[in-house]
């Protein structure tokens, strides 16, 4: 099945047309149309090789929504019409440990990635995963999520990265009412984690060095703001806090954020996928803090986090693009120049 989509085919490259095969649908998958992909900067980093074992030619994207055009005869979760998602996995080992218990974003013999992965189902002649800037994918049941109808399916493809990654701590710390959050950076991840943890009725702060992202904060739902860069106003806030999301994407120094927990209280890395420029030991033993890490979702609490946006009617702000206008976007993305996610609409593939 010929699909056509955008690929590179070096770290230097532009993206551009691509044409290559999907699998036939087996029993138990699913073919979707897609509508909108959003792009997330690990798209970027992955087509720039910036981490490293890039296969060429790439194409990206795992922020996938569109409409199912068809069916294997097995399939009972989905017919064809369905509004449905697919996130950042299309596969994993299926009976180790995490994935028995719906975490198969920890699979212990390693999850098949939408993009850049070995192709285990296989079925065409590559071997490799192709993502979702592209007109048609299809995919296992079991990795395939329902995307409620009232949702603007634009603004519901990032929710598929950026919502789950900061869904997913929010679930698991149990985050509620009677809390004081903090939110530390309001970007792709930040703006999300500022309209989950208000929905789950924490009273939210978001941590920034930008007043003027404080000004957007409060209009996603923060209740204040604390500028990091204030050291009087960071030291009245310390030991006040029961939960941090940290989605700052680069290395930093954590001692600042660690002073503002409480006994006993968590702050949990979402952003930064290298060094942490300084970690000192005494934020952690003098009120017994912990730092934990997470990472996206897996499939049962991404749909159940799809399900919470429906009912409170929670979807990403958006920027919607051309697919020609692709490259321009990976730039504006690296410069910071977006609020806060770009889609792709597929319909002008």
């Amino acid at each position: 099945m010929t699909a056509h989509g955008y690929a590179n085919h070096s770290p230097t490259d532009k993206l551009e047309t691509f044409s290559f095969e999907r699998r036939a649908p087996l029993a138990e998958d699913v073919v979707i149309d897609i509508q909108y992909c959003g792009i997330c900067h690990s798209d970027i980093h992955s087509a720039r090789n910036e981490w490293g074992g890039t296969i060429y030619p790439f194409v990206p994207g795992h922020e996938i929504v569109g409409r199912v055009t068809a069916v294997g005869n097995n399939v009972s979760k989905f017919k064809k019409g369905d509004l449905v998602g697919i996130g950042c996995l299309v596969d994993s080992c299926r009976h180790c440990e995490p994935c028995n218990h719906g975490l198969e974003q920890y699979c212990e013999n390693g999850w098949t990635g939408t993009y850049n992965s070995e192709d285990k189902i296989g079925g065409t002649k590559h071997n490799v995963t192709y993502g979702g800037y592209s007109d048609t994918i299809t995919v296992d049941q079991r990795f395939v999520l329902n995307i409620p109808e009232n949702l603007d399916a634009a603004g519901s493809a990032p929710l598929l990265c950026a919502g789950i990654t900061t869904y997913s701590p929010l679930r698991h710390w149990k985050v509620g009412p009677g809390q004081k959050v903090g939110v530390i950076g309001l970007g792709g991840l930040g703006h999300m984690g500022v309209k989950f943890a208000h929905a789950m009725g924490a009273h939210v702060v978001m941590i920034t060095t930008s007043p003027e992202k404080g000004k957007d904060a409060r209009k996603l739902g923060a209740d204040e703001v604390l500028l990091s860069t204030d050291a009087e106003a960071m030291s009245a806030a310390a030991g006040t806090f029961d939960f941090l999301l940290n989605t700052i994407p680069v290395g930093h120094n954590t001692d600042p954020y660690m002073n503002l927990l409480k006994l006993d209280s968590t702050m949990v890395i979402v952003g930064a996928v290298e060094a942490l420029t300084n970690v000192s030991g005494v934020p952690f033993i003098f009120k017994r803090r912990n730092m934990a890490g997470s990472l996206i979702g897996g499939l049962p609490e991404t749909q159940e986090m799809l399900d919470f946006c429906g009912k409170h009617n929670i979807t990403c702000d958006i920027e919607l693009i051309d697919m020609k206008d692709v490259n321009t976007a990976y730039d504006r993305t690296v410069a910071g120049d977006v609020k806060y996610r770009f889609v792709i609409d597929m319909a002008t593939l």
